[in-house]
């Protein structure tokens, strides 16, 4: 690999990272100013710099000195390794998990051609799971290494949530990998873009509609938030980091709004047309009732890339509406959920889009 390749490279994947961290610290603010503005009252807004408050934008800056600035405590009888490890795991897996999802199309510059994605993989779907699988062993060891019985019960509790909730995400977008015939996840945006009847794209909350349903719903349990927050449960005094303090405490609610983020990005790249704009081809607008619209290439990937982003921020915000709209779901209510509501009704997608694929023929 010649100096250039590894300089795009490390541009790629310095660009998802930077995106996917700078939004999840920026959610700490986002989920106060949202709750607040659903509850009709101010929300964040002391912390100040040199007497400028911005709306409460320096709560997150506050919230690192401070969790950088604690006592970092641990249990006399802990695990001294995996008491430290379990924090980093979590973290690594829900920041690693959003390398294969694609943010554009592809960019030319001086000749070359630069996908934009972090890494390029035949098996993206495959990939994003087993990262988000992965974090379920930052969870388990947190629980465990800490010595309390009710950091141990609320790492069972997640790890139990965590499985039912992937089964029915790997089920649920099945349908999405058989109507567009493929894992690479680029691929899949891509043959978003066509059109049915010469006017309606064919994203994937169009062609599979349940399949939307239920990623959304399983992915909200994957992250372990409200309603699906039982692995913490507060006012039930049990949870897999209730002995962590400092940074470490922070790391461990930094990765669910990691988990959000990734949750976010996969939506928009298998049901919402990932950077896809309607219309919008590698040279320009063109439309269906007749007439087009020249841009530059810079241009259209802006918009490719700005499209990914005001998406992403859309479905961030919607489930941020969920977590602040229902309360918690018993233990017993979640894994009944789980496993006879939405892995029942994502096998039921499988077999109705088998059954068209086969009435219709061919794929999106």
């Amino acid at each position: 690999m010649s100096a250039a390749d590894l300089g795009i490279a490390f541009g790629r994947v310095a660009f998802v990272m930077l995106f996917v961290l700078n939004l999840g610290g920026l959610l700490t603010w986002v989920e106060r100013k949202q709750s607040a503005i659903m509850q009709d009252r101010i929300g964040a807004n002391r912390a100040s710099i040199f007497g400028f408050r911005l709306l409460g934008l320096f709560h997150p800056l506050a919230d690192a000195i401070k969790m950088l600035t604690k006592e970092d405590f641990r249990p006399a009888r802990a695990d001294p390794f995996l008491f430290g490890l379990a924090p980093f795991v979590s973290v690594f897996c829900a920041l690693v998990a959003f390398a294969s999802i694609p943010f554009g199309d592809v960019l030319r510059v001086a000749g070359r051609e630069i996908p934009l994605q972090a890494v390029t993989l035949n098996v993206g779907i495959l990939y994003v799971f087993a990262m988000l699988s992965l974090g379920v062993y930052g969870v388990m060891m947190a629980g465990w290494s800490s010595a309390n019985n009710f950091a141990l019960l609320g790492g069972q509790r997640a790890a139990a949530l965590m499985i039912s909730a992937e089964i029915a995400i790997g089920a649920s977008i099945m349908g999405v990998v058989m109507i567009y015939g493929s894992l690479n996840m680029m691929d899949i945006v891509r043959a978003q873009g066509r059109l049915f009847w010469g006017w309606l794209p064919a994203w994937g909350i169009v062609t599979q509609p349940l399949a939307f349903v239920l990623f959304l719903t399983a992915g909200i349990a994957a992250t372990k938030r409200i309603p699906f927050d039982t692995p913490e449960g507060e006012s039930e005094i049990i949870g897999y980091f209730i002995e962590y303090s400092g940074m470490k405490f922070g790391m461990f609610a930094m990765a669910d709004f990691l988990e959000t983020v990734v949750i976010a990005g996969m939506t928009t790249a298998l049901f919402l047309g990932g950077w896809q704009v309607p219309y919008l081809v590698p040279d320009g607008f063109r439309f269906p009732w007749g007439g087009a619209v020249a841009l530059p290439h810079l241009l259209v990937t802006l918009l490719q890339v700005g499209a990914f982003v005001v998406k992403v921020c859309a479905m961030i915000f919607v489930m941020m509406l969920i977590r602040w709209t229902l309360p918690r779901f018993r233990y017993d209510q979640a894994m009944r959920l789980g496993w006879l509501g939405l892995f029942p009704l994502s096998i039921l997608n499988i077999v109705v889009t088998g059954i068209g694929l086969l009435l219709w023929g061919g794929r999106a």
